[in-house]
């Protein structure tokens, strides 16, 4: 073989093993603001312009959320406002008034600005080989934000058996009448979030995802950072939350939403004390809404996993 061919050959290699190098997914024990900050620096990728944090701020009664002293330090790093928007199954926080006492209630206002994004109104995201949803609807502040922070509690969930990176800005991003059309798979905008077809109502979350995470640059304006304590069965959108029966287990981060929610998944197999948490995930079919992620191409479920301790 010529020497030129080997070199050609060589820079392939190169080339196409850079190309499909799965994503990294950063690892800490240390479930502290400095473990947070440690992840959020290891991402590489800069929080700039106007900056969205989201995050779920809890419902009231309920006390598993992130606690603003765990988060204070990196949400004013990036000089961040946290953003949420109101529920479509009643509870605490279905109007503005009422979700705003709650989160000020939760202590979050005492750490930065808080916008209820769907205060004003809704838009619609294009949806890009979905399945189910041509458009996903979310609040109209949404369109502010150059830059989203996505802060997300793992946990159990009673209807998607987990609430991850994935639900957070899909679920937790659409307005009201998005959050019905997500739950009911594109059927309809209005009325019960209730639906009996579970596979597509979890397709219809990835598509959702997909969506917001399309608008932001093709996914290069957005960032992914999930703790992983406080281990319910239950959402932080419950007000009467199942304890936690197994240990915290630390801090996770990456740019691909599909690869965190699965890294997630995985160490809670990989726990000792994880088997409710499993049962609730399984009796969902949880992991399909990785999957569909994963087909639709919003990300990967091969990933690199990277300790940091």
């Amino acid at each position: 073989m010529r020497r030129s061919t080997l070199i050609l050959t060589a820079i392939f290699v190169l080339v196409s093993s850079a190309a499909f190098a799965a994503p990294a997914v950063y690892f800490t024990k240390d479930i502290s603001p400095a473990g947070l900050m440690a992840i959020y620096n290891k991402l590489g990728r800069e929080a700039t312009g106007k900056v969205a944090v989201k995050l779920s701020t809890g419902e009231a009664g309920n006390t598993h959320y992130l606690s603003p002293e765990l988060i204070k330090e990196l949400v004013q790093k990036v000089n961040g406002t946290i953003v949420e928007c109101n529920t479509a199954y009643g509870g605490s926080r279905a109007s503005t008034a009422l979700h705003r006492q709650v989160i000020e209630d939760h202590g979050f206002t005492k750490i930065a600005n808080v916008d209820i994004m769907d205060e004003e109104g809704e838009i619609e995201l294009p949806v890009t080989g979905g399945k189910h949803l041509k458009a996903d609807v979310v609040g109209s502040h949404f369109a502010n934000y150059d830059f989203v922070l996505v802060l997300t509690h793992f946990k159990g969930h009673a209807m998607g058996g987990f609430g991850g990176a994935l639900k957070n800005i899909s679920i937790g991003i659409a307005s009201p009448r998005g959050k019905v059309r997500i739950h009911t798979a594109g059927t309809k905008d209005s009325g019960s979030i209730w639906y009996d077809k579970q596979d597509d109502f979890l397709e219809s979350m990835a598509e959702a995802a997909k969506a917001v995470s399309d608008s932001l640059g093709n996914g290069q304006r957005i960032m992914y950072i999930s703790v992983m304590n406080h281990l319910s069965v239950d959402c932080d959108c419950d007000g009467n939350p199942a304890a936690p029966d197994m240990h915290d287990i630390g801090i996770l981060g990456s740019l691909d939403p599909v690869a965190l929610d699965q890294a997630c998944v995985d160490l809670v197999y990989k726990a000792p004390d994880g088997a409710s948490l499993i049962k609730r995930m399984e009796s969902r079919h949880g992991i399909h809404t990785v999957e569909h992620a994963a087909e639709i191409g919003l990300g990967s479920r091969a990933y690199d996993f990277i300790s940091i301790d």
